[in-house]
């Protein structure tokens, strides 16, 4: 199945080898690879060699490393949730700077906005009225209620990602919004203005998006995203 490896990057031939038979379904999910005394003899490379490949392959979620008499290294499905992983840590870890966050987010709110206009059905858009109503009555409810407001801020971009029909979108968003609070809380301090403004973003954005103008959809959620990164660059040394 494999070839032997160039010594000077045996490791990460290694990987790719690997990566690729699982990727072409050469390697099927579930299924073990070959033992490691055959994989060393395959590749051609030492023990050392081999485990740290596969440890490289278990980081990015390829394979599981089981220990015990029934171990070895189990083939794992390919699926979003590694991708969702990976982009959550370097969200929650702020490895990601706001001008590239704010590029990121522009484009894909931006047209997540609008394909939700397109493709939006009547259900979904009673759903976004709702959520709209909920926002704005937990921000009355004070600043006992901001937390609140920022879950059911989160719930409305989510339902737009949704309404888009791609799961792209959706996978990246739902890892977005869960992890992003690490830029909020340091760079936007909380305030009722800075909140209630949120709030009349998502009216316009919901409005828009209601009105099946895909266009306009677009337009306000990019300008929501770049008005609130700049607050963040505003708070960010200098």
């Amino acid at each position: 199945m494999f070839k032997q490896v160039k010594q000077n990057k045996a490791y990460q031939d290694v990987v790719d080898q690997i990566q690729e038979a699982i990727m072409a379904g050469t390697l099927a999910a579930g299924k073990l690879l070959p033992a490691e005394r055959e994989l060393k003899e395959q590749f051609g490379v030492s023990r050392g060699t081999l485990r740290e490949a596969l440890r490289v392959l278990e980081q990015k979620g390829l394979i599981e490393i089981r220990t015990g008499v029934a171990g070895g290294s189990l083939v794992r499905e390919v699926n979003s949730d590694t991708l969702s992983e990976n982009l959550g840590l370097l969200i929650r870890n702020c490895a990601v700077s706001l001008k590239d966050l704010a590029e990121f987010r522009e484009e894909m709110e931006g047209n997540v906005a609008a394909l939700a206009a397109e493709r939006g059905e009547h259900d979904d858009l009673l759903l976004l009225e709702t959520l709209l109503a909920e926002a704005e009555s937990k921000l009355n409810q004070g600043p006992s209620g901001w937390d609140a407001f920022i879950r059911t801020d989160e719930q409305l971009h989510l339902t737009l990602a949704r309404m888009s029909g791609n799961l792209l979108f959706q996978t990246v968003l739902e890892s977005l919004y869960i992890n992003i609070h690490t830029y909020y809380v340091k760079y936007l301090p909380l305030s009722d203005e800075l909140l209630r403004e949120n709030l009349a973003d998502l009216r316009d954005i919901v409005s828009a998006v209601s009105a099946k103008d895909s266009n306009q959809s677009r337009i306000v959620a990019r300008s929501h995203v770049s008005r609130f990164n700049r607050y963040m660059e505003q708070q960010a040394p200098r």
